[in-house]
């Protein structure tokens, strides 16, 4: 079983669906955490969309990349552009990979519009990771 770490900076919202997804839909193939550079704490609008699909995130924990400075690697992920630019080097066993994705926290407007962008990155997480990661294990 690979274990992989999905980064990004906040650990509130891309990196939280990414570890979710991944589990849900292939934990039995993979060990998956989530860190940030500066974790912030699980966003609401994360827990809230990925409950809509029913994975539920809401006993995540939002870690420092250091509290893996003693776990194996096989896949380190970054999902986000800033995590990549300013991420320390996390050497992978496997592989390095990085998508960025757009950071729905950052959309300003009301409750429906942020909301909705929760959603669609969480799609886009999705398909990614449904491309990405091997399931013939």
């Amino acid at each position: 079983m690979d274990t992989v770490l999905f980064v990004c900076t906040h650990n509130s919202s891309r990196s939280q669906m990414a570890e979710g997804l991944l589990r849900s839909r292939y934990g039995d193939r993979y060990e998956v955490h989530s860190a940030g550079t500066n974790p912030e704490g699980v966003n609401p609008f994360a827990v809230a969309v990925m409950d809509e699909i029913g994975i539920d995130v809401s006993d995540h924990t939002s870690d420092p990349i250091e509290a893996y400075d003693d776990t194996p690697l096989d896949v380190v992920v970054t999902v986000c552009d800033d995590a990549a630019e300013n991420c320390p080097y996390i050497p992978a066993r496997k592989k390095n990979l990085h998508r960025g994705f757009e950071d729905p926290s950052a959309v300003k407007g009301a409750e429906e519009e942020k909301r909705a962008a929760f959603r669609r990155i969480r799609d886009e997480l999705a398909d990614w990771i449904d491309e990405t990661f091997p399931t013939d294990r």
